[in-house]
């Protein structure tokens, strides 16, 4: 696959100068490595474009977690465990949930990845709560989100969300001051 686009989120360009430079080589390398052709296996079963063979967003993570993986980064899982002080007296609420969790798809040097073929609030639930999450925990200093871009999406099943439209939104919401710095790649077979 290619990097047919880089949209810095916060500075997010910027946290890859030299001293960190490595782990950002290291991710377009793995990008690099994907060959997206072998990841078009999905047979569409949508009105709109009947036996077309897409690409497969469950093959194009998979492929990602094998570049990923033989680079030495790593999923970071955190268990979550839910307060039960905000209920109002009198309710009972349900027993503790178990096995909650909440992960971040590879790490490492303080740095978040998050790959991301799917619906739109997914991107922006990673990039604007997850990414923050993992920060305020002590997992990373900044993320990279890898995205498809809108000429990719295009031959992916409907309701897979894009670079575009998703920069178009940051751009329009602005940096909070909990914001962590974020580059986002929109990528291309």
């Amino acid at each position: 696959m290619i990097i047919a686009a880089e949209f810095s989120f916060n500075g997010g360009k910027g946290f890859f100068k030299p001293g960190r430079k490595r782990l950002l080589s290291e991710v377009e390398s793995v990008i690099k490595e994907v060959n997206a052709e072998k990841c078009k296996t999905k047979k569409s079963k949508e009105k709109t474009m009947p036996g077309k063979i897409l690409y497969s967003p469950v093959a194009l993570n998979t492929a990602f977690k094998t570049g990923f993986n033989k680079s030495g980064w790593e999923n970071q899982k955190v268990r979550c465990e839910y307060s039960r002080d905000y209920y109002k007296k009198g309710y009972t609420p349900p027993e503790p949930s178990r096995g909650a969790f909440r992960d971040m798809d590879y790490l490492k040097g303080k740095v978040g990845v998050e790959v991301q073929f799917g619906k739109y609030a997914f991107m922006v639930y990673n990039v604007c709560a997850k990414m923050t999450v993992f920060h305020n925990l002590g997992f990373i200093d900044a993320g990279i989100e890898i995205v498809p871009v809108k000429k990719l999406v295009d031959e992916m099943s409907s309701g897979v969300s894009y670079f575009e439209q998703f920069v178009w939104d940051l751009e329009h919401r602005g940096i909070a001051d909990i914001d962590i710095p974020v580059l986002i790649l929109g990528v291309d077979k």
